[in-house]
């Protein structure tokens, strides 16, 4: 009784689906559907009437597969969690902005290595090395910036382009390992350098930097711990006094900084986030951050520092198998753009770093009336909590705020969770003591709206 594939594709509604959506997509999802009901037959879970059945609705089953096959995984979610710097959910989002200007650069030709004034060949860390110049303008020296495709790639290739065959001391305490085993012994021995640790876990003085430089020393290296904290009984010299160190002993120093900081944390209640422009303030050769966390922008490793260190690892082979396309420098131009006119608000990380309490506190409890009134049967309460940066930026650091607290006594808080996940634009919140979280910090206030219609239908 099962058809073949070439009497299923035969069918008129099949000969349509080929027409809108293609021959080998449609026969493959043709193919996977007969070989279901094959499967189903041969374990005794399809008889002669189901079988029937499902033959009869073979074309809108097949439909129902292309739509799965050829729908987007990669899909825009609202995120309710209160962590700005979420990783799995694509860290910044970028400012529209950025985002015009990707579309204006991406739809055409442009002058990514074209120099319109000679006629020139010319190099694509231009576009973003003057901006960073200009930001960097007041650190008392002159800087220069190249871009690769992260910050692990940045450590990667200065590291290699530094330090290769010889020796790098970092101190025990700074041995990190951030998101997916990224650790960084693992990459110092990639890099073709020798790890020279120095000092423990919470304690390392200038003199053990001082102790362990040799004939085979080619770089001190400080790594920012960008997810834990350690605290009590703690000692770490000041970056002033490695970079005067490094001078003494003519031997560079190479910040991890990881989060990349430009943005002076302080003006929100945030301690202890260095930024960049400190770093190179205090004498630091080279530093090495990212471009999607409290930068803002696209997904990016940038390395800034001594022109003439910077032009090293320019230099080295490994820049052009890490170097970024025109859509990167596209949106990192169009962000530090921003950063130049003082509009902070205009880049999304850093305008919900600034949002308030009460400016929180107040969308939630107008969504909160809302949904008393079109859902009664959702208990929703209104309550104090704690939003993160997240990304690997100020551990231990939060940010006051006010979150929707939702429970039903229809639904678990999992179920419900689930259920804003399988929304027709997934809704990402937090579950605690049996209540799913909703921190607006998060949610672009035209996405309030969906928010509300989601929790809406719980009573359906």
């Amino acid at each position: 009784m099962l058809p073949s594939v070439d009497e299923v594709m035969r069918r008129e509604e099949l000969q349509a689906l080929v027409a809108r959506e293609g021959h080998a997509a449609t026969i493959e999802a043709a193919r996977g559907y007969l070989a279901q009901l094959r499967a189903e037959i041969a374990s005794g879970r399809l008889d002669e009437r189901g079988l029937q059945a499902a033959v009869e609705t073979a074309a809108d089953e097949i439909e129902r597969r292309l739509r799965e096959d050829l729908a987007y995984s990669l899909r825009p979610v609202i995120n309710a969690t209160g962590v700005i710097l979420h990783t799995n959910l694509g860290r910044a989002p970028l400012s529209r902005a950025a985002l015009e200007r990707v579309a204006e650069i991406a739809r055409g030709y442009c002058n990514l290595e074209f120099d319109l004034v000679t006629g020139e060949r010319g190099k694509r860390d231009g576009h973003v090395d003057r901006l960073f110049a200009k930001i960097f303008g007041d650190v008392g020296r002159e800087v220069a910036t190249i871009v690769v495709n992260n910050n692990a790639a940045a450590v990667l290739l200065a590291l290699n382009a530094l330090a290769e065959g010889g020796e790098v001391i970092v101190s025990r305490g700074e041995l990190v390992e951030i998101g997916g085993s990224f650790r960084i012994p693992d990459v110092m021995a990639k890099s073709g350098a020798v790890l020279r640790e120095v000092g423990t876990t919470n304690r390392t003085r200038i003199a053990d930097y001082e102790q362990a430089i040799n004939d085979q020393t080619k770089l001190l290296l400080r790594v920012h711990r960008s997810n834990f904290a350690i605290t009590g009984f703690t000692e770490q010299p000041s970056l002033e006094a490695l970079a005067t160190l490094g001078r003494e002993h003519n031997i560079p120093v190479m910040e991890d900084l990881g989060s990349g900081d430009i943005f002076d944390l302080r003006s929100v209640g945030v301690q202890g986030e260095p930024t960049i422009a400190a770093s190179l303030r205090a004498g630091v050769d080279v530093v090495t951050f990212s471009g999607d966390k409290l930068l803002g922008g696209s997904q990016a490793g940038l390395i800034t520092g001594s022109r003439e260190l910077v032009a090293k690892v320019r230099g080295n082979p490994f820049f052009r198998a890490l170097r970024v396309d025109k859509m990167f420098y596209a949106a990192l131009e169009a962000t530090l753009l921003a950063y130049l006119r003082e509009d902070y608000d205009a880049i999304p990380a850093l305008r919900m770093l600034r949002l308030t309490e009460e400016a929180i506190g107040e969308r939630a409890e107008h969504l909160m009336r809302k949904l008393q009134i079109s859902n009664p049967r959702l208990e929703v309460e209104v309550v104090g909590s704690n939003s993160v940066i997240g990304g690997g930026s100020a551990p231990g650091s939060t940010l006051p705020t006010r979150v929707l607290a939702i429970a039903s006594p229809d639904l678990s808080a999992d179920a419900i969770a689930q259920r804003l996940r399988a929304w027709a634009t997934p809704i990402i919140a937090r579950v605690e003591d049996g209540r799913v979280l909703l921190d607006l910090r998060t949610v672009e206030p035209g996405q309030d709206a969906v928010i509300a219609e989601a929790l809406e239908s719980l009573s359906n």
